[in-house]
């Protein structure tokens, strides 16, 4: 039996317009909305050239690269999608289940670029978290920047980060990362994002 809290969110995410607008579109998660709305908010185009998926399952941004750029000739086959858990396969994008960190998964990536730069690397990684802020600060901290060493070793100069983390006490330490290395970096709260979330994402252009 559901206690009285799983109960209340369980009601919360079935009535939640976002869930079943969703599930009426055909996309696996509520969060495909969040990067819709930043794209459009950022006028992103994708362009010629590698796109990555960080943390990718159950697949709702990759479902969204490829529904919002299918039609780019160049983009097709392009997508990677990287994550610890497994995702139901989805055309247009090659998925490789394992940790970045990790020299097979690595190697794997590396096989499938070549020599080439990565355009875009989408996040919508997040640790588990606690409820105890001193311990998700600093997971929320270890998240981004393991984001930003990829981006480093992978990016182009002329590519953008979309970055998912949350506001807390290292809220300003990330950004600080992010502008001393990115020409640009805006912070984005979507509508689709919950008011009582304290998530927000990270757009950052053009590494210096």
């Amino acid at each position: 039996m559901l206690k009285k809290n799983s109960k209340k969110w369980l009601l919360k995410h079935i009535n939640d317009p976002y869930v079943k607008l969703a599930n009426k579109e055909g996309y696996r998660s509520r969060a495909a909305f969040k990067l819709l709305e930043i794209l459009d908010i950022e006028k992103i185009e994708i362009s010629d050239g590698y796109i990555i998926d960080l943390g990718s399952s159950p697949g709702s941004w990759s479902q969204v690269i490829c529904k919002k750029f299918i039609n780019n000739k160049h983009i097709k086959n392009k997508i990677i999608a990287l994550d610890l858990l497994p995702m139901e396969s989805i055309d247009g994008v090659d998925f490789l289940q394992g940790d970045f960190r990790d020299k097979n998964v690595e190697i794997e990536l590396s096989k499938k670029i070549g020599l080439n730069k990565i355009k875009f690397i989408f996040s919508d990684m997040s640790p588990n978290l606690s409820g105890i802020p001193t311990v998700d600060n600093v997971r929320i901290i270890d998240i981004a920047n393991l984001v930003f060493e990829f981006a480093k070793k992978y990016l182009s100069k002329d590519g953008f980060i979309v970055l998912k983390t949350f506001h807390g006490s290292g809220f300003s330490q990330i950004m600080q990362l992010f502008k001393l290395h990115f020409k640009v970096v805006v912070e984005r709260k979507p509508k689709a994002s919950r008011s009582s979330s304290s998530e927000v994402f990270i757009v950052a252009k053009f590494l210096k």
